[in-house]
């Protein structure tokens, strides 16, 4: 500011530290600031750069400045653009150091800090108890919020929604059904140890399968037929006879049956187109 600023605020009486609230007189923005030196031009000020581009001053535009006073501050919460502030040693002492240069700081503006000749460009979000706070001599807890850029690089890679995961579901199930059709169990190929594929003729499957029906015909008659004699031994080797002359009986019983075979007529064999016939005539 210039000497004879510094004059007037004397004879007024400002306590220190001096603060203002500079207000830009077009767009209405603002911020706090405090002062370095008095040695600028008569009806001048001295401006640093990150702080026009927060104000979107320009060389020769009219600002009000006005003497103010600020709470000491208690939290401050920081965003920084890049993520490679977020990758320095010790920040906590970097901080610590670089914001001496700093009286003040309002919610909403943007801080630049110069660490290793290399620009570092900070958002304040948050300031408590004010949206504007006085940072001289005073312990202020600070908190960061995610980069800027890690911020958007989040966003990109986000999972998809239940909603979205439902509807990926359901036409990667409608893919599957209408490429697969109907469901045909055991309808693999066969392959053999030696890796290739072993894809047997219509002929052998045929001949295959009609094997295993005349197997398993044969394998039901004779289990039909071991039945069959089972029970006929169970029958015979179960009769008891009474009597003193088994043998007689049972060789009577056996003349007897074959003089009912002979005795029974011997029924012609069929014949086709045998019958009568008959005239449509009366």
């Amino acid at each position: 500011m210039s000497p004879s600023a510094f004059n007037k605020l004397l004879y007024a009486g400002v306590e220190y530290p001096m603060l203002f609230e500079m207000r830009h007189l077009s767009n209405g923005k603002f911020s706090h600031s405090g002062v370095l030196e008095f040695t600028a031009e008569e009806g001048k000020i001295c401006v640093p750069s990150w702080m026009m581009k927060n104000m979107q001053l320009k060389d020769g535009d009219l600002i009000l400045l006005k003497s103010t006073t600020l709470v000491k501050g208690t939290y401050l919460k920081l965003q920084p653009h890049t993520k490679d502030f977020m990758d320095l040693s010790n920040i906590k002492a970097m901080l610590e150091i670089n914001l001496r240069s700093f009286s003040c700081v309002t919610t909403g503006d943007t801080i630049m800090i110069l660490y290793n000749n290399k620009e570092y460009y900070i958002d304040v979000i948050e300031t408590k108890p004010s949206h504007a706070i006085s940072i001289i001599e005073t312990d202020c807890e600070v908190d960061f919020v995610p980069p800027l850029d890690y911020k958007e690089e989040f966003k990109k890679e986000l999972p998809a929604t239940s909603s979205d995961q439902k509807q990926q579901q359901e036409a990667d199930d409608i893919d599957i059904l209408t490429k697969i059709g109907e469901f045909a169990p055991f309808s693999g190929s066969a392959r053999r140890l030696d890796g290739k594929p072993s894809t047997p003729s219509d002929k052998q499957i045929s001949s295959s399968s009609c094997m295993a029906k005349q197997q398993s015909d044969n394998e039901h008659k004779n289990s039909d037929s071991k039945s069959s004699s089972n029970n006929v031994s169970s029958t015979t080797s179960g009769k008891l006879f009474f009597g003193s002359r088994p043998h007689k009986t049972s060789q009577n019983s056996t003349n007897q049956d074959k003089a009912e075979i002979t005795q029974k007529p011997q029924e012609p064999n069929f014949q086709a187109f045998t019958g009568k016939k008959y005239s449509l005539r009366s």
